[in-house]
């Protein structure tokens, strides 16, 4: 087992959709995990098709055996990527025109009646995380990697620099301990218990923080300890 700690710095804005009030778009504090999966291995370990036709284009397939694209591949390479936590954080909002379509409750064109100006009725505010925002993130493999020291991610495909490090000196324990790093609930495995969290809600998948949980974890040398034996969809229970 090979688990390496991984700093990452913001160079871009990174901006996605977490909330939606009204014209106010926001973004999360935490990066989701399922999204740092892609980013890191979307060029090794998961296919990346060019183009999507049919029911796949639209139908999210994270878990799906039958999606080209899905998570459980990792699962297969023996690698997973826990969410990030912010280090050292803050926003940009930025204002942008939005489209006319007719679902939008503000339709108005330019000369229609509260128009009169020359300033776009329809727009949006973007809360995206700034330039200079670090977090901390811990990538988890059977074998040696080599971990890329730039990624893309969010909806602006951000670019993000990584700096890796190999933990060592870490203590297989068992028992009720807290993790104070962010988790992904379902990647959990069906034997640790999760007992108290707070939740953070994003889509796909809420993660939970502060959490308490019984079972087998790992403990590092600064005091972190972490979940074992994590893997993708691991607490997944599918609809029939």
């Amino acid at each position: 087992m090979f688990l390496y700690q991984c700093t990452l710095t913001l160079h871009d804005n990174v901006f996605f959709a977490t909330r939606e009030m009204g014209i106010l778009y926001e973004t999360e504090k935490y990066l989701h995990n399922w999204a740092l999966s892609y980013a890191f291995f979307e060029s090794t370990y998961i296919p990346r098709p060019y183009r999507l036709q049919g029911v796949n284009a639209q139908k999210p397939g994270y878990l799906d055996n039958q999606n080209e694209q899905n998570l459980l591949q990792l699962n297969d390479a023996g690698v997973y990527v826990f969410p990030a936590r912010p280090l050292q954080w803050s926003y940009q909002v930025n204002t942008f025109k939005a489209a006319q379509v007719n679902y939008y409750g503000k339709s108005k064109q330019f000369g229609d009646k509260g128009a009169d100006r020359n300033y776009p009725i329809n727009y949006g505010r973007a809360k995206e995380l700034a330039v200079g925002s670090v977090y901390r993130t811990y990538v988890l493999g059977t074998s040696p990697m080599v971990l890329p020291q730039w990624i893309r991610l969010g909806k602006w495909a951000a670019k993000i620099q990584v700096q890796s490090l190999l933990v060592e000196g870490i203590k297989v324990c068992s028992g009720e301990f807290i993790c104070t790093h962010p988790l992904n609930p379902i990647d959990l495995p069906s034997s640790t218990r999760l007992n108290l969290y707070n939740r953070i809600v994003m889509p796909p998948v809420s993660l939970v923080s502060q959490a308490q949980l019984d079972g087998e974890y790992w403990k590092l040398s600064g005091g972190t300890c972490l979940p074992a034996n994590v893997i993708y969809g691991g607490g997944y229970v599918p609809t029939p």
